[in-house]
């Protein structure tokens, strides 16, 4: 066979001889020549996340796993946008698709600095991202829930195809970046037994709650990729599941994009679910089944041979070698049209300049405005123009909490909420009241607290290189004495493998000294690095090994003063899990007499409480009260944030209570006691700004919950249990502290009774629903105007559904008509044995600010269907 470079597919057609085509045609077409010139050694590693380059071919690396689940993974400091659960609660697909393509802007210009230079073994720089996260957050113990848009099926199918769309662009088949909706399906916790559990769901759970949203994110946004799950489904592990990979996606939803695994999700095929006897067969497994791109954690650590299971698997003729090209094919085609490999036309990327710039920090600031929920008011919002306000709580002048998780380690200026509150107020109206010692302590060292020895900004760095040849002792490395690379200034917070000089192994060795900006007392921990301060002229040990992956940071408490410098040296290694950071939090020896002392000075206290991501988040070693794995056990604010508020409701004076949080809390106290509360979840860089705007009326508050605050976890069924029987607000029936869809103003607004006009034609149904809605206060505010519908009564059907909503912006005293159109899907429910059909019968639409009978305003009426109509799966 002739061999023909990927050089010469630049001319596209003109090779093929196929004519004028479209470009998957054309893609598919390149892809098969391209597959076609490659050895099975070659072509096994191709399967891998890490895709070395083919030089002989002109192919170079690719690593398909990038990250931009609410901003791009980058070298630099990225838009950092609210996360998911806070950009759901802006009830604003508009404003999705606008974020989504401001990450996809910027995932293109960290393509476009890293191009001609792609490293296999390391995370982000590609032009496919795994976002997004569209699993039902069916119950709010999970940690991963933050990473999604909510509770329910029809609020995240629309935020998640408008992600989709602003992701890849106008054009699915020549995308900017392939979106890969993930994890499919039914994984929604518990994080501890994901890589075993087989969760068993009924065909009415699976069918109405638990695919919708990856249906619309295939079938109408036509995502170019989809990332299978971890867990079995009904005795199939996902990433080895004919029923769901091959006939539901493939059969039924006609996807003709590439499938990736989670990662080491094809590892467990074998490894935990016990499903495949070994690596080999649980490979054939996965790829028989139609997994494309395995990702496999091994990458990330340079080992080699992992596509040997494959070859093993070849051999052994559990798979075909035409099994392996048609992954290859799909995987070659992707890059081919999203502008990776020429052969498509020239593509043309973003510059460095567009990261981060002045108009994606005014989106963030936007959106983090508008997925903010006032949960409470009862006048003291907003705050007064003269009013003293003490900031208290452990979160009150956090920084790292603003991010959430699943974020670029380095994001835009981020302001606390101290800070916003100061940059809109007298410095002399604001005062800030440390807490104790917590368990959400610990923000970045920011790089100007460090001096080098020499006194320039930063830190010595030297690298060391592990002799090559030498023996390596168990537990011990042998370094060379000599330094092969040493910076006058470098960054605490880069990776050893992100240096070109890093060797396999390598140490580096930071010196110089961090100086606090204050007086008083602090705690101090360090990630990915083990080493030593000296203060008060003892060495103090922070870490003696390096902390791995998502460990918790153990902090030690020291005073220490203004304007001092405290020598410190750290070490670390290449291959440790944790990027290297120091951390602290200022606090106080005796936060309740300051808190009492502050409260009587100040007109009114915003107490900030919550949670961190780094509590909740996904498969963490985290065990301690109230939390586990990165799951939560208690719906309850941790028991020293709980004492503080009573603390400070005791001084008499207005309490605002702001919730920083990824998932719902039992606020009942607060309901009861707070004269404000505010739902502000991890809100991004634009985050502290935003907060301050809300409370002293610079803007209006407008989101809604996107999920239900229940009052306990013991209102719930189990968490492992995976039937929506009791769950969500379709099917619970209990009192809730605040229920999904609500979310007050600094507005009112009324609504008109609408008028519903059913549409039946004998072939299809549809419905057309028009009312009008009115703000009738004297202050300009966004409404976000609901449709419900009550089906009538079948077994295993909701109480109530969300079908439609629409974020408007009315002046004060404006009065504006609205209308929805709803089309079979929209009106269709899924019966007991999974059949989506519309159901004929009589049924309740209620329009509104948030769900019927809940208090906000809502006018309903009554329509009925007379036939019933079966749906496409």
């Amino acid at each position: 066979m002739k061999t023909l470079s990927i050089a010469c597919l630049a001319g596209g057609l003109a090779l093929s001889g196929l004519g004028v085509a479209s470009p998957r045609t054309d893609a598919d077409a390149q892809a098969r020549q391209i597959v076609a010139q490659l050895t099975l050694d070659e072509k096994t590693e191709q399967l891998l996340n890490g895709a070395p380059a083919i030089p002989r071919l002109n192919i170079p690396a690719y690593n398909w796993w990038t990250e931009s689940l609410h901003g791009a993974f980058g070298p630099g400091a990225t838009t950092n946008f609210p996360q998911p659960i806070g950009l759901a609660a802006s009830f604003n697909d508009r404003l999705m698709q606008d974020v989504a393509a401001s990450i996809s802007t910027e995932v293109r210009a960290v393509y476009a600095l890293g191009r001609g230079k792609p490293n296999p073994n390391k995370i982000g720089g590609a032009l496919d991202t795994w976002s997004p996260n569209i699993n039902i957050f069916r119950d709010p113990r999970w940690g991963r829930g933050q990473e999604t848009y909510g509770e329910d099926p029809f609020l995240t199918a629309t935020l998640g195809k408008a992600f989709v769309h602003g992701m890849q662009g106008p054009d699915p088949a020549l995308p900017h970046v392939i979106a890969s909706p993930k994890h499919f399906a039914v994984h929604s916790g518990p994080e501890s037994t994901r890589h075993s559990v087989d969760v068993w769901v009924s065909a009415q759970d699976l069918e109405d709650t638990y695919l919708p949203a990856f249906r619309a994110a295939i079938v109408d946004a036509q995502a170019g990729s989809i990332m299978c799950a971890y867990n079995r489904v009904n005795g199939e592990p996902a990433c080895a599941s004919h029923s769901l990979l091959v006939k539901t996606l493939r059969q039924d939803w006609k996807f003709n994009g590439y499938v990736v695994s989670d990662c080491d999700a094809v590892v467990d095929i074998h490894a935990h679910h016990k499903y495949a006897p070994d690596a080999p067969a649980g490979a054939a497994a996965a790829l028989n089944a139609g997994v494309d791109n395995e990702c496999n954690g091994a990458t990330l650590s340079n080992t080699p041979g992992l596509g040997e299971r494959y070859k093993q698997a070849l051999a052994r003729g559990y798979i075909r070698a035409a099994d392996i090209d048609n992954a290859l094919v799909r995987l070659f085609a992707a890059r081919l049209r999203n502008g990776d490999l020429p052969g498509l036309g020239e593509r043309s990327f973003p510059k460095a300049e567009a990261i981060n710039s002045p108009d994606q920090r005014a989106l963030a600031l936007r959106a983090a405005l508008e997925s903010l929920v006032l949960l409470k008011n009862d006048g003291v919002l907003p705050l007064r123009a003269a009013a003293r306000i003490a900031v208290v709580g452990p979160l009150a002048d956090a920084r790292r909490v603003m991010r959430g998780n699943y974020s670029s380690g380095q994001t835009g200026p981020t302001q606390t909420v101290f800070e916003g509150l100061r940059q809109q107020f007298p410095a002399a109206q604001v005062s800030l009241v440390p807490f104790g010692p917590s368990i959400t302590d610990g923000d970045p060292v920011p790089a100007s607290a460090f001096v080098a020895p020499d006194g320039s900004p930063g830190l010595r760095a030297s690298y060391f290189k592990l002799q090559p040849g030498s023996p390596v002792a168990p537990g011990k490395r042998r370094f060379q004495e000599k330094a092969f690379a040493s910076h006058g200034v470098a960054q605490l917070d880069s990776r050893v493998r992100d240096f070109p000089e890093s060797g396999e192994v390598t140490r580096v060795v930071l010196t110089g000294f961090f100086v606090a900006p204050e007086t008083g007392s602090y705690r101090l921990g360090v990630a990915g690095v083990k080493g030593q301060v000296r203060v008060a002229g003892r060495d103090l040990t922070l870490a003696r090994r390096p902390t791995q992956w998502a460990e918790p940071v153990a902090l030690t408490q020291v005073d220490l003063k203004q304007g001092e410098r405290y020598a410190l040296q750290f070490e670390a290694e290449s291959g440790t899990g944790a990027p290297p950071g120091m951390v602290w939090k200022r606090v106080s020896r005796q936060p309740l007499a300051e808190l009492r002392a502050a409260v009587q000075g100040a007109d009114v206290v915003v107490a900030v409480v919550g949670l961190t991501s780094d509590l909740e988040g996904e498969e963490m070693p985290v065990k301690i009260e109230g939390f586990q794995g990165g799951d939560r056990t208690t719906l309850d604010l941790p028991a020293d944030q709980r004492a503080y508020l009573q603390a400070a409701a005791q001084g008499g004076k207005p309490l605002v209570v702001l919730n920083l949080s990824g998932s719902a809390i039992d606020l009942s106290w607060a309901q009861a006691n707070a004269a404000a509360v505010l739902q502000a979840w991890y809100p991004g860089e634009g985050g502290g700004q935003a907060i301050a705007q809300v409370l002293t009326g610079v803007a209006n508050p407008a989101g809604r919950l996107p999920v239900t605050f229940y009052r306990s976890a013991s209102d719930l069924p189990p968490f492992d249990d995976y039937r929506m029987a009791g769950r969500t607000y379709r099917f619970f029936d209990k009192p809730v502290v605040y229920p999904f869809g609500h979310g007050l103003s600094y507005s009112s607004f009324r609504y008109e009774a609408p008028k519903v006009e059913v549409q039946d034609d004998g072939k299809d149904v549809g419905l057309v629903v028009r009312t009008a809605v009115t703000n009738n206060s004297t202050r300009d505010g966004d409404e976000v105007a609901q449709l419900y519908l009550a089906p009538p009564r079948f077994e295993g059907g909701p109480r109530l559904a969300l079908r439609g909503f629409q974020r408007l912006h009315l002046k004060a005293g404006e009065r504006r008509e609205l209308s929805y159109r709803l089309d079979a899907r929209d009106l269709s429910f899924v019966d007991r044995d999974g059949v989506r059909q519309v159901m004929p019968g009589a049924y309740r639409l209620s329009v509104g600010g948030g769900q019927p009978d809940t208090g906000a305003p809502v006018e309903s009426a009554n329509f009925s269907l007379t036939r019933p109509l079966l749906l496409p799966r």
